[in-house]
């Protein structure tokens, strides 16, 4: 009887439409859920950073860490990633034999979750993840540097970049370019390409005093 009830209650429902009101209510839940994800997840990292540095967070996809990992093959040592997000780049680069590795990432929710996603491989050892400004970071010993940043940011990214990184640096780029370096190779197309920039051809080519102005 009890199941006969249900079924009676129930199916007077099931043909109706949402409905203007209904549509509104749905539309008010995502727009919340969007928020709280932006508030609690994504707004903590950019509180303390000016707004033109401010770099949305993107995770980098299957053939974008791939093809970083191409254009490091062969080399060795200190690995940074600029902007790490979620970790995998630094993760793939630790499991590629580079130590250190390394990622700076200043929102702090995607830093536990890079050292979550390192830790159900067994590499949460074998990484770093530190909650700090890109900006404020000194690269004079590394020899590996991936980033996948936004085009407004990367102008200002080569300067600190020919200032700080030593002649036998390579510089991976991922989705965007340097927008002045000459790159020394690029692989994948689309969305999914990156370039690499060797910081002593790049010197050769570039006059020094473009990059006199550190950020």
């Amino acid at each position: 009887m009890e199941d006969n009830n249900a079924q009676e209650e129930v199916s007077p429902l099931a043909g109706q439409s949402v409905g203007g009101w209904g549509l509104l209510q749905i539309a008010g839940c995502t727009g919340l859920a969007a928020y709280s994800v932006w508030a609690f997840i994504l707004m903590p990292g950019f509180r303390r950073v000016p707004l033109k540095l401010q770099v949305p967070y993107m995770p980098a996809s299957t053939k974008q860490v791939a093809h970083v990992m191409t254009l490091l093959k062969g080399r060795s040592g200190k690995m940074v990633d600029l902007g790490s997000g979620d970790g995998r780049i630094v993760l793939e680069a630790a499991k590629s034999g580079f130590s250190p590795a390394i990622g700076y990432e200043l929102n702090p929710w995607l830093v536990r979750l890079s050292y979550f996603n390192a830790w159900r491989v067994s590499y949460h050892r074998r990484v770093s993840y530190r909650r700090e400004d890109l900006w404020k970071v000194k690269l004079n010993d590394c020899q590996n540097i991936s980033l996948f940043l936004a085009p407004s940011v990367l102008s200002l990214l080569e300067t600190k970049l020919f200032s700080e990184l030593p002649d036998g640096a390579r510089v991976v780029a991922g989705r965007f370019p340097l927008p002045t370096w000459p790159p020394s190779t690029v692989v994948g197309e689309g969305v999914d390409r990156a370039w690499a920039y060797d910081i002593k051809a790049v010197r050769q080519v570039q006059s020094p005093k473009q990059h006199d102005t550190p950020v």
